[in-house]
């Protein structure tokens, strides 16, 4: 290649991979389209604990934003500290509302509340959807449908 087409190239190059998705290893120069974990209202699809899969009420999400998070756990609202760092989140300090709601929202709520804070969580974003891990294997799985 010559030195003129070496020159030409760079800009182009350059703004072809400048853009880096949350958790993109640094220097990797991958574009990706997948969503950012913060600023995102991910609903609740469900919770993966003890080997049991815990479908998730309507209205259950979270959104973490600015080192806050808040959301629903299907009945009462929460509010948290969260913070998020290295394809990794912790929440801490949870508040919630203390509503009464028939039936399956509060076991829901329960086992959704201590997966969430149970330490820290890994975070794997594909495409619309972030689950979220505990070291012993537990799952949430969200999605911004």
């Amino acid at each position: 290649m010559t030195l003129t087409a070496a020159v030409l190239l760079v800009p182009l190059a350059a703004a072809c991979g400048s853009e880096k998705a949350d958790g993109e290893r640094p220097g990797s120069g991958a574009v990706s389209a997948e969503q950012p974990v913060t600023g995102v209202r991910w609903n609740v699809d469900s919770v993966t604990a003890d080997g049991a899969v815990h479908r998730a009420p309507a209205g259950a999400h979270l959104e973490i934003r600015d080192g806050k998070a808040a959301g629903s756990y299907g009945c009462n609202n929460f509010t948290a500290k969260a913070a998020v760092e290295d394809g990794r989140v912790r929440f801490s300090d949870a508040r919630s509302t203390r509503m009464a709601c028939v039936g399956r929202p509060m076991d829901f709520e329960r086992i959704l509340a201590a997966t969430l804070t149970e330490g820290v969580l890994s975070t794997e974003v594909e495409g619309a959807t972030l689950t979220l891990g505990t070291a012993d294997g537990d799952r949430i799985r969200l999605t911004t449908k």
